[in-house]
């Protein structure tokens, strides 16, 4: 009598940890990579191969695609829908409410120091779902003690999503959590009913702030300068030195001769010397200034 081998039960296999839904092959970790760096300069070392994998694997479900190579096809062929959505999913969005909160008392000292010009001019480049660059106008509505202050804050951001979420203003009593009673009265609306439990920010505050896509990779930018404050924070990090190199550089002659630029807590503009020079606590000034 012959033994019968117990038939696979697809479904649970699938289930089983280590075992992928679909195939994903160095090859298409690679074509993914020269894509979003073609596109985002997002360099993607192998060590998020699992992170492109488990994001990437929704859009095929969403697209009803088989494989990687037919996904990949789709974006080689230049769908214009489906390359926002490759792109958004392969952008990290973790951010919070006065993150890396040393910045906040220099930008309150440097917008005092501004103060008399109008409007002080205000570009955070990496908004994300808008945590950042309401922190900046809560930090400049308490410097100058009115909602009626001279500044203009631009905020974009590559991921279409999070800027929807952002332009929104409404967050989860978690994302706020970590705000003083004070601001949390001040500055957002509490949530009632179908709402409870979400702050929005007031609309006062919500109107200092505009937002825009921007693709920092772009040969043409819609922003015209100066800037007397840029936030680049936590952005450079996912760009190789030479793609950093290009965007300081496009950074530089936006900037205000006093302009200060903000960078994120584990990146170093030391490979751009020529063009930044640092004030310490990762803010950086112009190296050479317009005459």
């Amino acid at each position: 009598m012959i033994e019968q081998k117990p038939t696979t039960n697809l479904t649970s296999m699938l289930r089983e940890p280590g075992v992928r839904e679909f195939a994903f092959s160095a090859a298409d970790f690679e074509r993914v990579s020269k894509l979003i760096y073609a596109h985002a300069g997002i360099s993607l070392s192998v060590a998020k191969q699992d992170m492109v994998y488990s994001r990437l694997a929704r859009r095929l479900r969403e697209t009803r695609l088989n494989s990687f190579a037919e996904y990949l096809a789709l974006l080689e062929r230049g769908d214009k829908i489906e390359w926002e959505k490759f792109v958004n999913s392969l952008t990290t969005n973790l951010t919070s409410f006065f993150r890396e909160p040393h910045h906040f008392p220099i930008l309150a000292d440097h917008l005092k120091k501004l103060q008399g010009r109008s409007p002080i001019k205000i570009w955070c480049s990496a908004a994300s779902t808008g945590e950042e660059p309401y922190s900046i106008a809560m930090t400049a509505v308490e410097t100058f003690g009115a909602y009626s202050v001279p500044v203009s804050i631009v905020a974009s951001d590559l991921d279409t999503n999070v800027l929807a979420i952002a332009a929104k203003g409404a967050y989860p009593s978690d994302r706020v959590d970590k705000l003083s009673p004070s601001r949390l009265s001040r500055f957002f609306l509490k949530g009632s009913g179908l709402q409870a439990g979400v702050y929005t920010v007031r609309p006062e505050l919500r109107r200092l702030v505009s937002f825009q896509r921007l693709n920092l990779l772009e040969p043409n930018w819609s922003l015209r300068g100066p800037f007397d404050v840029l936030f680049c924070r936590n952005v450079m990090i996912y760009f190789d030195k030479p793609t950093q190199y290009r965007i300081l550089s496009r950074f530089a002659p936006l900037m205000s001769p006093n302009g200060l630029l903000f960078a994120g807590h584990s990146e170093s503009f030391l490979h751009a010397a020529d063009l930044f020079r640092s004030q310490g606590k990762t803010v950086y000034e112009l190296a050479a200034k317009p005459g």
